[in-house]
């Protein structure tokens, strides 16, 4: 069996991103990863950016966007952009608190998320919704948010990218979790906890079951296994590369 491919989320490394884009991408292929998930432009434009994905042989497995990247007409040209990438899943990353106030918001969310998938399909695209940890604690008779946006949506163009650090951090196994909804989770963000004080840590280094995760990860319908860190206490940068090196040294990478 193939191996799922193993991605960084830029988002990790905003500031040299911002600083200088190409850059770096260099030092995330120059580390040894093949593929990113990318948290906007960074002021580039699709055509500048492609060649230099291209020349580094860096595949882009998903994008960030909020739902404010589709509103007031701007929906057909963001579609547009990732596509210039080749990117195939597009994924609402964070819900503000008025769009989860009760049962009926995170209905209303679904409901968008499938209109949007709508839109997504013309372009061969597919949405994707990431999870931190209040859809876990938020519940409406005895239902989750995330179970809630989970059954509301279209199986087949809304999937689901499952932070496990933030599933964790809610007091939830996302093992256990990701074998509630076969099929749902095509992509993963394979993070890890301090033993300590539980702030986001390297791969390999921390508290989640990465190597049960993983091993999860197909049933889940995972497409890409995605490092990310939010916070680091060391340079971004090398943060990565520690979890690179786990990822490859178990055989994942």
């Amino acid at each position: 069996m193939s191996k799922i491919p193993v991605a960084v989320q830029l988002y990790t490394i905003r500031d040299a991103s911002s600083a200088d884009f190409p850059a770096a991408l260099r030092k995330v292929a120059a580390i040894g990863y093949k593929a990113v998930e990318f948290a906007g432009f960074n002021g580039f434009t699709p055509a500048q950016i492609k060649p230099v994905l291209d020349e580094l042989n860096l595949t882009v497995v998903a994008a960030h966007v909020g739902f404010d990247g589709f509103e007031n007409g701007k929906a057909e040209q963001t579609f547009a952009d990732y596509k210039a990438i080749g990117c195939p899943f597009i994924v609402i990353p964070y819900l503000v608190a008025e769009k989860r106030v009760d049962a009926a918001a995170y209905k209303q969310v679904a409901k968008d998320l499938n209109e949007l998938a709508k839109l997504a399909k013309v372009h061969g695209i597919k949405i994707g919704y990431h999870n931190h940890d209040f859809e876990f604690n938020e519940s409406f008779d005895g239902k989750r948010g995330i179970e809630i946006l989970i059954e509301e949506t279209d199986p087949e163009w809304v999937k689901f990218e499952l932070d496990t650090y933030w599933a964790l951090f809610a007091g939830v196994d996302p093992v256990e979790f990701m074998a509630k909804y076969p099929g749902r989770f095509s992509l993963l963000h394979i993070k890890d906890m301090d033993k300590e004080d539980r702030t986001f840590a390297e791969v390999g280094t921390g508290l989640l079951p990465v190597e049960e995760i993983i091993a999860a990860a197909p049933a889940a319908g995972a497409t890409a296994l995605i490092v990310e860190q939010d916070r680091c206490k060391r340079d971004p940068m090398e943060s990565i590369e520690i979890s690179y090196k786990y990822m490859k040294a178990k055989g994942h990478a």
